[in-house]
């Protein structure tokens, strides 16, 4: 498995930390898949604005429930563990 350094949320400051305190509120923890964005908070940032966008938009034609599903799905088929 390739590694790919993140700022660990102890050592997070600025943006990266409210980004971290926001994905912890959210999810209860900070899952790799925001760390791996971590040395780029911006991109972060715009990247988790986008994901609440897809999968928490209230205004859209697919229910939450079925977005989870078809996202799960496709990480399935792609063997990925998100």
């Amino acid at each position: 498995m390739p590694f790919i350094d993140t700022v660990a949320p102890e050592r997070a400051e600025g943006l990266l930390r409210r980004l971290y305190d926001a994905a912890v509120r959210r999810a209860g923890k900070v899952f790799a898949v925001i760390r791996i964005q971590s040395l780029q908070p911006r991109v972060l940032e715009a990247s988790t604005e986008l994901y609440l966008r897809l999968m928490h938009a209230r205004d859209e034609p697919l229910s939450r429930a079925q977005r989870e599903l078809l996202a799960s799905y496709v990480s399935m088929i792609n063997a990925c563990e998100y």
